[in-house]
């Protein structure tokens, strides 16, 4: 973030516009929006920005700039074609600490206005910081196109109804639950005048009925592989409503980003042999969280219900009583393997697929190993870069050939993918040569010898 987003509340306060011309026009409408004190500093002034002045009370001075003029404002707006005077400008404001925004010269710019989509009291601003000013516009258009008009008279209905919410629910919490549901509701979409708004008396009763329910809830929502692209609409929805978000380490940071800010956020990570957090804690901290009242954010990586432990922790939230929803997500097999350009079935190569974890209850690898060796099958390895010497000698003891090919991939869908090919034989040295580290998923199979014609991803 180059630029930090803020929104001043310039109402009734001073304002100073250096420039009379068809610029200093442009920006005197999009102030007199918020109902400034404008006063405009110029040798000349074009007939619309006198008149627009005169409508709303503001200010016009007939003389060049000078530092004198410059007394308390909030603001100012420099928009002269004139770059000594705008400089002059720029320096007087930097010496008192005034933003100042010269229009068109960032490098003059302490504060910069972007591109503005306005529903009365709701303002949404777009910037690039200079850079892609036309790429702001786009975005711009989109987002306008997507918010509907009666949005301004929406947040005004809403805005006079605060008072009631708030003396109704004094829970904060329970205050952004109401309103977040409010939202969502189905009344949303038909307001558009004032024969379809609620009564006061239907809001109240509304108020009563949502106030006497019991919010706590937990969300179990798988992260997906690792890319954030890949993360399903509703994980997207209810990242954003929780309370506390209560974490794995597979999720990834840029995943992270996208969870409610004001969220609490609970490290869970499970590394082997290096668990933060014991998954019967982690069992008592969902309840205890959700019978606080609280919307708690399970966020597993890949799929809850694929080696995630999501059938335990489901199992003590019905033990409790406990509200919950499930949402899948896609697996690390399949999104991985689908990035490393290794389909897990393939008519001439594998009928069959087997998901194995290398990560056991009691920390040792043991499977049925006879099973696991079967022609056409492709078996997938979670967590089991640290069992990979165990897991090769057991299989090949087993009957499982040598130049059997085998994929490694660590951070698989990501940008920062690596991908190592090699055979029961050889695999061991490649890792090591390329210090693959974890996360890593394993494939074994004659589908890996498909990536050398089916890779995609870089």
């Amino acid at each position: 973030m180059e630029n930090f987003p803020i929104f001043i509340d310039i109402g009734s306060k001073p304002v100073i516009v250096v420039g009379g011309g068809t610029i200093a026009l442009r920006k005197v409408i999009l102030l007199s929006k918020a109902n400034p004190k404008i006063t405009v500093i110029s040798e000349n002034i074009c007939l619309e920005l006198r008149e627009l002045l005169k409508k709303h009370r503001g200010k016009f001075i007939k003389k060049s700039f000078s530092e004198k003029d410059i007394k308390n404002p909030i603001l100012i707006i420099a928009a002269t074609n004139n770059i000594k005077v705008n400089k002059e400008i720029y320096r007087v404001a930097n010496k008192r600490n005034i933003p100042i925004n010269v229009v068109d010269q960032p490098k003059l710019c302490s504060f910069t206005m972007g591109s503005i989509i306005e529903r009365d009291a709701l303002v949404i601003a777009i910037t690039s910081g200079g850079k892609a000013p036309v790429l702001a516009r786009i975005l711009r258009e989109k987002i306008e196109a997507f918010i509907p008009a009666s949005y301004a008279g929406l947040v005004n209905y809403v805005g006079d109804l605060r008072k009631l919410v708030k003396k109704n629910i004094r829970s904060g919490n329970k205050r952004r639950i109401f309103w977040e549901n409010f939202f969502e509701s189905n009344f949303i979409d038909k307001f558009n005048s004032k024969k379809n708004n609620p009564s006061k008396k239907v809001f109240t009763n509304l108020i009563k009925k949502q106030n006497s329910m019991n919010y706590g809830e937990v969300f179990l929502v798988g992260a997906g592989p690792g890319e954030r692209d890949l993360l399903t609409l509703r994980a997207l929805h209810l990242m954003q409503k929780c309370d506390v978000c209560i974490y794995d380490n597979l999720v990834s940071d840029d995943i992270l980003e996208l969870v409610r800010r004001d969220a609490e956020m609970v490290y869970a990570g499970k590394k082997r042999d290096q668990h933060t957090i014991p998954q019967d804690k982690i069992n008592k901290f969902l309840v205890a969280y959700a019978k606080q009242g609280k919307r708690v954010l399970r966020l597993k990586g890949g799929d809850p219900f694929i080696f995630g432990r999501g059938g335990e922790e489901i199992e003590s939230l019905m033990k409790n009583k406990i509200a919950f929803q499930v949402v899948p997500g896609i697996s690390a097999a399949n999104g991985i393997s689908s990035y490393a350009g290794i389909p897990l079935t393939h008519r001439d190569h594998a009928q069959s697929c087997l998901f194995l974890t290398g990560h056991f209850k009691e920390g040792a690898i043991d499977f049925d190993w006879p099973k696991l060796i079967v022609e056409k099958q492709t078996l997938v390895v979670y967590m089991g870069l640290l069992s990979l010497g165990d897991l090769i000698r057991n299989l090949t003891i087993h009957g499982m050939l040598k130049e059997m090919p085998i994929a490694v991939i660590e951070n698989g869908t990501t940008a920062n993918q690596k991908v190592v090919v090699g055979t029961l034989r050889n695999i061991r040295s490649k890792v090591s040569r390329t210090r693959i580290k974890s996360p890593a998923l394993i494939i074994i199979g004659t589908v890996v010898n498909l990536r050398d014609q089916l890779n995609w991803f870089n």
